[in-house]
């Protein structure tokens, strides 16, 4: 059968995976989920984590889109060692693989991504910043239910619209009277019955949806991602970026006994030490309860005018020290470098590679999801260190700029010998017309 050459992004993305063992690593964490006779016919668990990475690198948004693309490019079989002859997976046999590796797996899955980068320098794990954004779930207001008695909201509506005197039957006074009457649409009375775990929250855009919050701590020397961790839409910043250091901490401290090749520990030997965020995280609790483990907090704080710190000496101290370093040189350019490190991150894995909305449900397979494209995303920042490159669109515009050197050099050379060409054609008319001159004088 022909064999087409392959995208060189994907070639060198095989040649990382393929010396440091990803295929063998992970049978091993998933053979427990397989079966040696019963069963249909299944993913390899290499290839699974191949094609829910491709998500990102393809920027796309679901498994039906994925199963699509891989039927569709010749690139990504190569890449995934499918023959022409052979039939590439469906979404269902995709999603099905998903749903029975647990959680765990896939986090060990990101882990060993991790030990990838610090093996290549890429972790140093004193500073991370924190920072989180809404992504839209895959269940719609309209079917949201209340809790108590699991009627709809159309229905709620009609009930008051019968206890005010106004034509329940009428769709356009219902939906005046709507716009009209306060409200607030609580999580501790309504729900979506297809994903109970979402929660209704403000997205970044302005529209009230069902969503989930992820939340990424991110190395602030080099832009990895050492930890994920996924909430409700509805969850305060405040009451999750514990949590979130914490998974960091102990991600980094697993890391710091891995050398480079050349036998250097890039790792901060004492670990995280310091933590960055925005003001939708500041408060006294987290300030005081970051200062008691003993990390330097770079918290930006919002304007509350006077406080009041009768009975609070500690939240005292904690904030006004917090208020001091923030202020100083190196609190100010780590802030100014928020936006590059943890924005960019961002960028990369919602806007460009396809998660700006969810097409899975329930907080486990959200976080699944969450996992795996970050793992894939600080994949991408390794190849980038490597290779200089780090999406097969980034990999392609340098072919071009190449291609475009090569022309512009030739096209330079070709000038150059041209206008030497014509200097010598200049030079040789000019010393012919003086003999000719010469001659006819004498």
């Amino acid at each position: 059968m022909p064999v087409t050459p392959g995208h060189p992004f994907y070639s060198r993305l095989n040649e990382v995976l393929d010396k440091a063992g990803f295929d063998r690593f992970c049978e091993e964490c998933c053979a427990r989920f397989y079966h040696a006779k019963l069963g249909r016919p299944s993913l390899p668990p290499g290839l699974y984590f191949r094609i829910m990475m491709i998500g990102f690198f393809e920027g796309l948004d679901s498994e039906r889109g994925m199963a699509w693309r891989l039927a569709d490019s010749l690139t990504l079989r190569q890449f995934l060692s499918i023959g022409l002859d052979e039939k590439t997976p469906d979404h269902v046999t995709i999603s099905r693989t998903r749903r029975l590796i647990d959680g765990e797996t896939h986090q060990r899955v990101f882990t060993w991504v991790l030990e990838r980068l610090a093996q290549g320098g890429l972790i140093k794990g004193k500073t991370i910043g924190v920072d989180s954004t809404t992504l839209e779930a895959n269940a719609a207001m309209k079917s949201i239910v209340r809790r108590d008695t699991g009627e709809s909201y159309t229905a709620y509506l009609q009930r008051l619209a019968e206890a005010e005197g106004v034509d329940a039957t009428d769709a356009a006074a219902l939906r005046g009277m709507d716009r009209k009457r306060k409200k607030k649409m609580s999580n501790e009375v309504w729900e979506n019955r297809n994903d109970p775990e979402a929660e209704i929250t403000r997205l970044k855009d302005g529209r009230t949806a069902l969503a989930y919050k992820a939340e990424n701590a991110v190395d602030m020397q080099t832009g990895a991602i050492v930890a994920v961790t996924t909430h409700g839409g509805a969850a305060a910043d405040t009451a999750t970026v514990e949590m979130t250091v914490l998974e960091a901490g102990v991600a980094v401290a697993g890391l710091i006994g891995e050398p480079t090749p050349e036998g250097e520990y890039k790792v901060h030997f004492s670990g995280l030490e310091e933590v960055v965020t925005d003001k939708g995280y500041h408060s006294n609790e987290v300030v005081r309860s970051f200062t008691e483990m003993e990390l330097r907090t770079y918290i930006s704080e919002p304007e509350r005018g006077e406080r009041n710190w009768e009975g609070k000496p500690a939240e005292q101290e904690a904030v006004y020290a917090n208020r001091r370093r923030i202020r100083g040189a190196r609190g100010k350019r780590l802030q100014a470098q928020r936006g590059e490190r943890i924005e960019r991150n961002f960028a990369h894995q919602f806007d460009t590679g396809g998660m700006d909305r969810l097409y899975v449900r329930g907080v486990v397979n959200v976080h699944k999801k969450l996992l795996i494209q970050a793992a894939a995303c600080n994949l991408a920042l390794l190849l980038r260190s490597l290779y200089g490159a780090g999406k097969p669109r980034a990999a392609h515009d340098r072919i071009i700029e190449a291609a475009f050197a090569i022309l512009f050099f030739l096209d330079a050379i070709e000038r150059l010998v041209v206008s030497k060409v014509c200097e010598l054609r200049q030079s040789a008319a000019l010393r012919f017309r003086i003999r000719s001159e010469k001659w006819h004088f004498r």
